[in-house]
This record gives structure tokens, C-alpha cells and sequence, in this order.
């Protein structure tokens, strides 16, 4: 087991610093921080704007190469650089981490353990209607965009408080400005939460779902039947564990959509987060806050994908046998 985890965290080290350099050098090639100095009035002089852009590893008359060394070396001891403005990328990164972990953990916890919850009862009801009541809602889940889902809950608690004539549902921005209690972060936390958990919900149920359908009539299960355990009972003791470790390594993968997912929510419901800074950054030309950005997701998924090397281990003896 030692080996083998030893082995996927050398791959998932390699594929991170593959994902982080490219996506230094896609931003730097990319974006055009110069842009941000020409509808200034007056406008700086060529020799001052190229100053502060050498000055911030910015500037795009300087060689690419000599730019990603000097990045990739500032990395390498913590420094992320600094903004367009002058300001350190490494503080309001961690602040807006912090921001986007509020929003994204509580839904993605709930979405994800619903979704292989209720997609293994969907694939024990076959064919009846409550699986083709969560089958079709799945689906439509599926299809609807993150930031279309968003506006729709949005529109659905504005009714909801306007038919209770009292406003339970708030989702502009992380809290009430003047406000920070317990009951206002809830509040606002509700919808994002709901839009979230709903994204994860989906994919997770359709995907266990599929597998949980494999096991239906697995050999395995068959014979804990013909010892006496009820349908529901070799369902869940036996068929569950086998059909839930393929969605360990699933996990890695929707870790990816999970962020992108969040950062349509950050946009949409106003909170001050990894999401939003990017979009903002992308339009700015902010090459460092991009990379950064781009740095910390290559990380965040090489971790999720090592989490599920560690589950997929320890729920599937094949991998073990195999080391």
C-alpha cells in the first residue's frame, strides 16, 4: 500500500508542476497587463509604464522565459508575486481561500454523500417511480448550468420571502454589511450551499447510480442472499462497499468541477472569493493573480486526487493484492 501511494504521489507531483507551468506561461502569453495603463488620463509614459511592469515581472517586451524563471524561483519560496497594483498575490490569496472554503465545503460534503446515498437507493428501485423520479431530476441537473441554477434559487427565494413577508433568504455577498452574526452568515449562506450541494448531488447519483447497478445480480450478492440475508440487507453489506470504491477515483475529477462550479457561484451571489478574483484578474490582465490561482487549483486537485488513491485503497483489497 506504502508503494503504491508512494508511486501515485511521485505521478501527482509531476502532472501538478506540468498543470502550474502551463498555466504561468498560458496566462503570461495570454493576458496583456499593458492594456490596464492605456486609458489612464494622462497616460504614463512608455518608459514608466515598461519601469513598473519590469518591476512586477509584467512586462511582455521581456522574454517569456526570463519571466517564468523569475516566477517559478519566487514560487519556490512562497512568493506568489505581487498584483498589477503593487500588492503581495500571497495575502489576499489565503484571504480569499478562506472565503471560498466557506462556500464550497459545507455543499460539496452534503452533495456528494446524498448523491451516493440516494444513487444507490435509485438503482435498488429500478425501474419503480422513485427512480425514475430521481433519475429525471438527476438529469436535469445535469443539464442546467451552475450560474443558471443560481439565478433560479435566487428567483425562488424571492418569492419565498415575499409570500412569507419576511426576509429569511439573503444571498448578496458573504454577510450583511454592518452585520456579522451567526443567524446573517447562514442566511446568506443558504442558496450558494443549496446551489453547490445540488451540482455535486447530480453528478455523484448518476455515477453510483450506474455503479451500483453492476452489483445488482453480482455473484457475491447472490450467494449472501442464498444464505439468508434479505435483498436490501446484501444490498448494503455486500453490493455498496463494492460499488462505492470506483467513485473514489471519481472523487479527483469532480474536484475540478467543483471549482469551476464555485466560481460562477462566487460571481453570482456576490462573495469575495478565489472565483471572483480570477474572473476580475482575467479582465485586468493580472498575470500573477492568475498563475497563483492557477498554482493553488493544480494543487487543490493533486491533493483530491491523492485522497482517492488513499480511499480507493482501503475500500478495494484488489488494489492492496496488487501492490
Amino acid at each position: 500500500m506504502a508503494a503504491f501511494l508512494l508511486r501515485r504521489l511521485a505521478n501527482r507531483l509531476a502532472l501538478g508542476a506540468l498543470a502550474v507551468s502551463l498555466g504561468y506561461l498560458l496566462a503570461a502569453a495570454a493576458l496583456d497587463p499593458r492594456a490596464g495603463y492605456e486609458g489612464r488620463v494622462p497616460r504614463p509614459p512608455d518608459a514608466v509604464v515598461d519601469a513598473r511592469l519590469t518591476a512586477l515581472n509584467l512586462n511582455d517586451r521581456t522574454p517569456l522565459v526570463d519571466r517564468y524563471g523569475r516566477w517559478a524561483a519566487g514560487i519556490l519560496h512562497g512568493d506568489f508575486g505581487r498584483t498589477s497594483d503593487g500588492r503581495p498575490v500571497g495575502g489576499e490569496l489565503w484571504r480569499r481561500l478562506g472565503v471560498s472554503l466557506r462556500l464550497l465545503t459545507v455543499g460539496a460534503v452534503l452533495g456528494s454523500v446524498l448523491g451516493v446515498l440516494v444513487g444507490a437507493y435509485a438503482a435498488m428501485r429500478r425501474g419503480r417511480a422513485a427512480d425514475r423520479l430521481i433519475s429525471s431530476g438527476s438529469y436535469l441537473l445535469v443539464a442546467v448550468p451552475v450560474f443558471v441554477l443560481a439565478v433560479l434559487l435566487q428567483i425562488a427565494a424571492g418569492a419565498a420571502n415575499d409570500a412569507m413577508g419576511v426576509r429569511v433568504f439573503q444571498w448578496v455577498g458573504e454577510t450583511t454589511p454592518g452585520e456579522s452574526g451567526f443567524f446573517d452568515r447562514v442566511q446568506h449562506s443558504v442558496l450558494p450551499t443549496i446551489t453547490i450541494g445540488l451540482t455535486q448531488f447530480a453528478l455523484y447519483s448518476r455515477y453510483q447510480r450506474a455503479l451500483m447497478l453492476d452489483v445488482l445480480h453480482a455473484d457475491f450478492v447472490r450467494t449472501a442472499r442464498a444464505k439468508g440475508l434479505r435483498r436490501r440487507s446484501a444490498l448494503l453489506r455486500h453490493g455498496l462497499r463494492t460499488a462505492v470504491a470506483p467513485m473514489a477515483a471519481y472523487f479527483a475529477y469532480a474536484s475540478g468541477l467543483l471549482l469551476l462550479g464555485g466560481v460562477f457561484t462566487e460571481k453570482v451571489f456576490g462573495w469575495h472569493g478565489i472565483g471572483e478574483w480570477l474572473v476580475d484578474s482575467i479582465g485586468r490582465g493580472d498575470v500573477n493573480v492568475v498563475a497563483a490561482i492557477g498554482c493553488l487549483a493544480a494543487c487543490g486537485v493533486s491533493s483530491a486526487g491523492l485522497v482517492s488513491d488513499v480511499l480507493h485503497g482501503v475500500l478495494d483489497p484488489r488494489v492492496r493484492a496488487a501492490v
